[in-house]
């Protein structure tokens, strides 16, 4: 009998949110392989974890190993869309007249 593969379960935004996950955009400014006079730009997004960016960092780890455009340089902004006090749970809600 083979065994099963389990397939990867990807959360979704909102959990992401509720984990502390903030958006987090990056401007990437590259090199043309072939034109080094030339940069050119590249905008980069996704749910990340402040202060360590962990998703940020492998992506520009994958740029350095994989793309032909030597980076320039990275600007980064974040933000948390869900802070603790916006959230609460809620269990029932009704609308009386």
């Amino acid at each position: 009998m083979k065994p099963t593969v389990q397939p990867t379960v990807q959360p979704t935004e909102t959990e992401l949110m509720l984990k502390g996950y903030g958006l987090t955009t990056a401007e990437m400014v590259y090199r043309m392989p072939d034109y080094r006079n030339v940069l050119n730009t590249f905008v980069w997004q996704d749910y990340d974890l402040a202060p360590d960016y962990p998703r940020l960092f492998d992506f520009i780890e994958f740029w350095q190993d994989q793309i032909e455009g030597p980076l320039h340089s990275v600007r980064f902004v974040h933000r948390k869309l869900i802070s603790p006090g916006e959230w609460r749970n809620v269990t029932g809600e009704f609308t009386y007249h």
